[in-house]
């Protein structure tokens, strides 16, 4: 049985956000086939998590989501990276960094 891969509150939005500094405006599958893909499959996001998180960061207006159409002529809604969505990505991967480097002096303290 595989064991599931759970993802720290706060930590999608992270990766929403350095995924859309990354590679521009993606649509919700775009986004989460491109963390699939850099995760080398060990995270895989559902729906039920990607969409209320877009939903959640696009409020706080760190990202803009716009509806276009496809060339397959269907309507998808594109999401991209705001100036207040690229402080907010600084912040988070400091945060991260902080908060990872901690739980690192912790295990190495418990050997």
């Amino acid at each position: 049985m595989a064991s599931k891969t759970e993802v720290l509150q706060g930590t999608l939005d992270l990766l929403i956000l350095k995924t859309l500094a990354t590679l521009g405006p993606l649509h919700g599958y775009g986004i989460a086939r491109r963390i699939r893909q850099v995760s080398e499959d060990a995270l895989r996001l559902n729906q039920g998590s990607l969409y209320p998180a877009l939903a959640r960061l696009e409020d706080q207006g760190w990202i803009r989501g716009r509806w276009q159409t496809t060339p397959q002529n269907r309507r998808s809604k594109v999401y991209a990276l705001t100036v207040a969505g690229r402080r907010q990505l600084v912040k988070a991967t400091e945060d991260w960094r902080r908060t990872s480097a901690l739980i690192e002096r912790v295990l190495a303290g418990s050997d």
